[in-house]
């Protein structure tokens, strides 16, 4: 039975925004952006988690307590900050001294480090990291561990359940953004670009819904030793590695850099990846 605007909050035939929260095979699990209210969209393409789409109803109507809804996506877009989320906490971990990180700098690479050297002390951070289900008396008992090794398996449905589960409670999980990203990244070496930019998407949901912590003019350091940082570094990591693989080479170099000026001491290797980019060399051809 279609439902009435009333029931529902959504109109047949009017746009409506949705931010998709679970991704399945048949449908996406969606919150209304200007409600809040909960609906399955009966259509799967290729969005990920944190996407916004808008759509255009044909069809809403309700079985037992779910909303679902059919109709056309016009657009899709990443769009963090209209999701109103709370940004992730940040707490402060003392300061940051470029002369004791770069006692022993291999001159060769020095270029990349020369602006983060000479702004100076900077304040240190520690991002909050959010993580549902975890169990935070046994760290042993991580739903995040949990899927990523029923994916090494080949438990993929397993997994992604798992996934979903966290992803519906709390949209800010950076590493399931960052996992999700792996998985289609990883699927295969070729150069499928539907895997590689679905991967880069997951991607940057993740980095996108990290920055909402940093604002406009942070100047402050997240150390990778720091264990809840990485997250958002993986989410970059895999977002600057996307974009060199699809060829927007320069794009990823500005990830890239930004990594460098948050994580000064680099654990990643970004400033090996930068200097690839500066030799000309393709993804494929540093790989």
């Amino acid at each position: 039975m279609t439902e009435s605007n009333q029931t529902s909050g959504i109109s047949i035939g009017k746009p409506v925004e949705a931010v998709a929260i679970a991704v399945k095979k048949a449908a996406i699990r969606c919150r209304i952006v200007s409600t809040g209210q909960p609906v399955t969209f009966r259509i799967v393409r290729r969005e990920v988690e944190g996407e916004i789409l808008t759509i255009i109803p044909s069809k809403v109507w309700r079985y037992q307590n779910t909303h679902y809804m059919t109709g056309k996506v016009v657009s899709e877009r990443i769009d963090v900050p209209a999701l109103n989320l709370q940004p992730l906490g940040l707490n402060e971990m003392g300061e940051w001294y470029p002369e004791e990180e770069y006692s022993e700098l291999d001159p060769s690479l020095y270029g990349y480090f020369e602006s983060i050297i000479d702004f100076g002390i900077r304040k240190s951070f520690e991002m909050d990291q959010i993580i549902p289900f975890q169990d935070p008396e046994d760290f042993s008992n991580d739903p995040i561990v949990e899927a990523s090794y029923l994916n090494e398996c080949g438990e993929c449905a397993e997994a992604l359940k798992i996934m979903e589960k966290i992803l519906t409670t709390d949209l800010r999980c950076l590493d399931a953004h960052a996992h999700l990203g792996n998985w289609e990244f990883n699927l295969t070496e070729e150069h499928f670009e539907m895997f590689i930019d679905k991967a880069k998407r997951h991607y940057e949901v993740g980095t996108r819904i990290g920055e909402l912590s940093l604002g406009k003019d942070f100047r402050g350091v997240l150390p990778w030793r720091y264990i809840n940082n990485r997250p958002f570094f993986r989410c970059m990591h895999g977002y600057g590695l996307s974009l060199w693989r699809l060829g927007h080479t320069q794009n990823a170099r500005k990830v890239f850099e930004r990594m460098l000026w948050l994580n000064p001491a680099d654990n990643q290797g970004i400033r090996f990846l930068l200097a690839d980019i500066d030799d000309g060399r393709t993804w494929y051809e540093s790989n």
